[in-house]
């Protein structure tokens, strides 16, 4: 028996768990979650019907990309990709956050505004693949329609579509010239920050018709990095460039994470915090209110999600451990991208998360 990864060709996180499954030469095989498998094995487990999970052959479930990544890297040992090296280590945690959630932005925006009605469709063949085309293309709008209602939540809305359609376009055309040079964003390596990109580029930005072809208009040596992660046979090899070297490619794409992102993430965190203290010991739900944020100078605001604070405290955690020349390298690219919110971000309540479930530590 090998391992199982429950996933969907659609779904964002699924595409960032396969990429890695598969560089890491993991022993599984995909299957679509069934509604008894939903029902028997992923919510008991979890709490909630979501994908991807990992279903180990000791039965063993494991929910959310970030934790099966760190599960196989401490199992199956190999190449990582975690740089040991300060500098690239804390660039590739930030590229995770980014992409895990911010790019789900430009991701359902995309998604829902230009591939609906093919989105429909997928759903419909994936959940009902011996169905007629009308009983999949209702099964499709019937699961689609619960997706489509995260948009707004999410800042997306006829004031900020400009804006999030600008901002898109200029991180692709950032990211065409780092990798007109780099097979990865380190070097010949894939690292933790490539997958966290993989998720919202393959997805829903490659894979959805209309947005693929954006891609491979605007930026088609992104889409060829799209390719190579999602290539089944990448080798397990590569090294992330010597002497913890930063390509200056990568800096206007920091930047605009540091202008976009950690600005809004400081609110989150402000709102969090106050939760905690009217609500001690319980659950940390999935959003704490709504938050503001601003992309390309567009003002907005969307669901504040305690969970991109977990995941931003990977990359704190990291550089608050940090002393002497290794802290003082950081520092010095962390100026150079404007990072002084990421430096300076103010304490909030630790989140513990497992397997879906997040609680206050």
């Amino acid at each position: 028996m090998t391992h199982i990864l429950y996933g969907a060709p659609a779904s964002l996180f699924s595409g960032k768990a396969r990429s890695y499954l598969d560089w890491k030469r993991i022993d599984y095989e995909e299957q679509m979650p069934s509604p008894e498998v939903m029902r028997d094995v992923i919510i008991p487990a979890v709490g909630y019907p979501v994908v991807p999970v990992v279903r180990k052959e000791d039965g063993t479930i494991i929910q959310d990309t970030t934790s099966i990544i760190d599960h196989f890297e401490t199992e199956a040992g190999g190449p990582s990709v975690y740089p040991d090296t300060p500098v690239q280590k804390l660039v590739a945690l930030l590229f995770e956050l980014y992409g895990d959630e911010w790019l789900v932005i430009p991701a359902m925006h995309y998604r829902w505004n230009y591939n609906e009605e093919w989105i429909y469709g997928e759903f419909g063949k994936a959940n009902l693949p011996d169905g007629s085309a009308k009983e999949q293309a209702d099964r499709g709008r019937e699961i689609g329609q619960r997706f489509k209602g995260f948009v707004p939540m999410l800042g997306i809305n006829d004031t900020t579509i400009p804006a999030i359609e600008q901002s898109y376009e200029a991180l692709l055309a950032d990211l065409e010239t780092h990798f007109t040079e780099h097979d990865y964003l380190l070097g010949t390596r894939p690292s933790i920050g490539d997958y966290g990109l993989i998720g919202p580029f393959y997805a829903h930005l490659y894979r959805d018709p209309e947005s693929g072809k954006l891609m491979k208009r605007l930026a088609p040596n992104v889409a060829l990095w799209v390719e190579r992660m999602m290539d089944a046979a990448m080798p397990l090899s590569g090294d992330f460039l010597e002497d913890d070297a930063i390509p200056e490619t990568l800096l206007p794409v920091l930047r605009r994470m540091m202008d976009e992102q950690l600005p809004h993430l400081e609110q989150v965190a402000k709102l969090y915090t106050a939760w905690t203290e009217t609500n001690p010991g319980a659950a940390v739900p999935r959003a704490v209110g709504m938050a503001p944020y601003t992309i390309e100078g567009v003002a907005n605001e969307r669901f504040a999600s305690p969970f991109s604070l977990w995941m931003l405290q990977r990359p704190l955690e990291f550089y608050r451990a940090l002393d002497g020349a290794d802290k003082a390298a950081v520092d010095a690219l962390l100026e150079a991208v404007g990072g002084s919110a990421f430096q300076d971000f103010a304490p909030f309540p630790s989140i513990n998360f497992g397997n879906g479930a997040m609680s206050q530590a």
